[in-house]
């Protein structure tokens, strides 16, 4: 029997419960600021920049514990084209990274002499320019943190935007946007720096997802590339059998092999580029933690890559390319290495709970493999004895089982956009009018499906590697929607691009330089109270150049 104290300590409890229900649900917290950055990647950190150093308010909202997306998730081999052309804070990272390593302390596992300055199509130090474009991936880190505690950037980590019913619209503009866990972002301007653009799809933006017909845009590389072979990523002439038993098709066909009609050269399709992990490893062995096999491993994923070896390939570390102090930002190789071809087509536009489940995956095949390589007895000596030799460096990622926070997500959704950046851009065949930074890398796609030719054999496609003729402008609209669908909303990511040339303009450097710029275009809105499909070139370039932007292709200075 309930006694009277009983009673009122329950109604007390019950008072408790309705009173925090109520403050929850009815009464979301509400953060504001004149600009909300959703994402976490490295346009994340130069965008919040740009606007905390014009004097304008700046939250970063994004789902990782961790920012820099892949420049501090592995990339530290980087993908840098012609350095020329990397201006304002894209370049003022690489001379903080420069700094650091100039310090004798950065150098623990090797001497700065040993390390060799090996960079990708040039040194890895710029000692005339201070500039240093290779490195670990702590060291991106915590640059990318000095940058966020000297600005005084508030960022909310670990908060996912509510993607179904969270973005408040109201007459063509954001108002605000909901998290999961309650809490409400509310700005004058968003940025959504993403690689999967989710803010902008969640908004109702128009984007696209795959590879678009070359027919779209009157493009050459675009499409499905059956027949084309660039790179090394493919099988060649080497006919390897698809099949559990070589030559016969009634046994069944080998795992991660396509049984669907490949398509047809040059057509659309909704397949992307594969993911991978960019993985630190080293041979240091106070600094080195060996391979393990893997929750869920199964040897039989891996018989392709037997039957690759057995036929005399032997390129297994051609791309464990050198980062300082005796470690490696390794990178996909070969028709039959670390990207997971054809396992991540739902990524894109996948729920949060599915997209966990690829990345699991993904890390399952890549630590499978790796294991593979260590201990399957048909793995040749040489290549075996090799891959013992190194492991998971210790000290990097140290709170994720030193496995990479960010898997590389290559390609997500497109803005369709104000403007479509697209091979001839990017070729220099059409001209640009409004450029807010350059790009110059190759034109670069991993591949997108592993599948049987008509003579029976297993190839790769989608590998396709493209050089521009020189470095080339990016226009203003292909970081902006159409004015139609959102008037103070920029992508500088996930931006308004054809599959082929985003193959080009998806490199950190860049995504940097447009994140800035997206900075700047936010400042310049808000402060004219405009729609940014409004802002005058006019005034945005002389803004740029100030910034240090550099909108010219400096042969032509």
């Amino acid at each position: 029997m309930i006694n009277l104290k009983q009673l009122f300590l329950c109604a007390a409890l019950a008072l408790s419960v309705f009173v925090t229900g109520c403050k929850s649900s009815d009464s979301p917290e509400t953060i504001e600021a004149d600009a909300i950055v959703y994402g976490g990647t490295s346009a994340a950190i130069t965008a919040a920049v740009q606007l905390a150093r014009l004097g304008k308010s700046v939250v970063i909202v994004c789902p990782e514990k961790h920012l820099g997306g892949m420049t501090t998730g592995g990339l530290g081999w980087t993908d840098s084209g012609n350095k020329q052309v990397i201006g304002g804070l894209s370049r003022e990272f690489y001379q903080r990274v420069y700094a650091h390593y100039e310090s004798d302390s950065a150098w623990k596992w090797q001497s700065k002499d040993q390390y060799g300055n090996k960079g990708q199509g040039t040194a890895a130090m710029d000692g005339d320019k201070r500039t240093m474009w290779i490195f670990e991936p702590h060291v991106a880190e915590q640059v990318y943190e000095d940058f966020i505690t000297e600005n005084n950037i508030q960022v909310y980590r670990n908060h996912w935007l509510n993607r179904q019913s969270g973005v408040e619209t109201k007459d063509g503009k954001i108002v605000s946007f909901t998290t999961l866990d309650g809490k409400k972002f509310k700005g004058k301007m968003f940025i959504d720096v993403t690689y999967e653009g989710d803010l902008m799809a969640a908004a109702n933006v128009s984007y696209h997802v795959g590879r678009e017909a070359n027919s779209v845009y009157g493009e050459e590389w675009n499409g499905i590339q059956v027949g084309v072979l660039h790179h090394g990523h493919h099988f060649g002439d080497r006919h390897i059998s698809p099949y559990v038993e070589p030559g016969n098709p009634e046994s069944g066909v080998l795992p991660r092999i396509s049984t669907e009609d490949p398509g047809q050269r040059g057509d659309g399709d909704k397949r992307i580029q594969a993911y991978c992990f960019r993985m630190c490893l080293t041979q240091v062995p106070e600094n080195k933690i060996d391979f393990e096999k893997p929750e869920g491993y199964d040897s039989t994923q891996y018989e392709l890559l037997v039957r690759v070896l057995d036929d005399g390939w032997r390129e297994t570390f051609n791309k464990f390319d050198p980062i300082p102090n005796f470690k490696t930002d390794v990178n996909n190789h070969g028709p039959f290495s670390f990207d997971n071809i054809g396992m991540n087509y739902d990524y894109p536009e996948a729920s949060y709970e599915r997209r966990k489940e690829i990345i699991a995956e993904h890390e399952t095949y890549q630590r499978g493999l790796l294991y593979f390589y260590c201990t399957d007895p048909r793995i040749p000596k040489e290549v075996q004895d090799e891959m013992r030799k190194w492991g998971l460096a210790k000290d990097e990622f140290a709170d994720n089982g030193h496995w990479p926070y960010q898997i590389y997500v290559r390609e997500g959704r497109r803005m369709i956009g104000d403007f479509v950046m697209t091979e001839h851009e990017v070729q220099g065949t059409k001209p640009v009018l409004r450029p807010i930074g350059m790009g110059s890398y190759t034109m670069d796609s991993h591949n997108a499906q592993r599948y049987i030719t008509p003579e029976g054999f297993v190839q790769n496609e989608g590998d396709i590697g493209v050089h521009p003729k020189q470095p080339y402008q990016i226009d203003m609209g292909s970081i902006m929607p159409k004015e139609s669908e959102c008037t103070n909303l920029l992508v500088p990511v996930a931006v308004s691009s054809s599959h082929i040339a985003f193959g080009s303009i998806r490199m950190e450097p860049v995504f940097m330089i447009l994140g800035q710029s997206a900075g700047l275009m936010a400042s310049l809105a808000m402060d004219k109270s405009e729609a940014v499909q409004d802002l005058a070139y006019s005034e945005l370039e002389p803004a740029l150049l100030k910034a240090g932007q550099v909108l010219t292709n400096p042969k032509e200075q």
